[in-house]
C-alpha cells in the first residue's frame, strides 16, 4: 500500500485523536497518589469515576478510528487498560489493581453501549 499525503492525513485523521488521549491518561497514570478527598468513600468514587470517563471517552475514539470495528476496539482498549496499571505499578506511591482494569472495561461499555444504541436511530 502506497502512503500518498491524503492517506496520511486521513490515518492521522482517525488515530492521532485516540493516540493523545492515551497520552493523557499515561501522564494521569505518571502522577504520585493524588487525593480528592480525604473521606475514603467520596476519594474512591471520584478516582473510579475517572476511570470510567476516561476510558469512555478513549473507547469512543478508538471505535472512530477502526471504522467502527467493536472487537478491534475492545482489544484495543483491554490492552491499554492492562499496559495503563502496568505502567502505574512503575510509578512510586502508585497500585496496580485488576479492579481498575474493571472500572476501565465498564467506562468502554458505556461508550459501546451509547454508540450502539446511537446506530440504531
Amino acid at each position: 500500500m502506497k502512503i500518498t499525503p491524503k492517506t496520511l492525513k486521513e490515518i492521522l485523521s482517525r488515530w492521532l485523536p485516540p493516540l493523545i488521549w492515551a497520552g493523557v491518561i499515561f501522564a494521569f497514570s505518571s502522577q504520585h497518589q493524588i487525593t480528592v478527598s480525604q473521606l475514603f468513600f467520596w476519594d474512591f468514587l471520584a478516582k473510579k469515576a475517572a476511570h470510567l470517563a476516561e476510558y469512555a471517552i478513549l473507547f469512543a475514539l478508538i471505535f472512530r478510528a477502526t471504522r467502527g470495528k467493536w472487537s478491534s476496539s475492545w482489544l484495543l482498549l483491554l490492552a491499554y487498560a492492562v499496559f495503563d496499571e502496568f505502567h502505574q505499578s512503575l510509578v512510586p506511591g502508585r497500585i496496580a489493581t485488576p479492579l481498575d482494569v474493571g472500572f476501565d472495561l465498564m467506562g468502554a461499555g458505556i461508550a459501546s453501549y451509547t454508540i450502539w444504541k446511537l446506530q440504531k436511530r
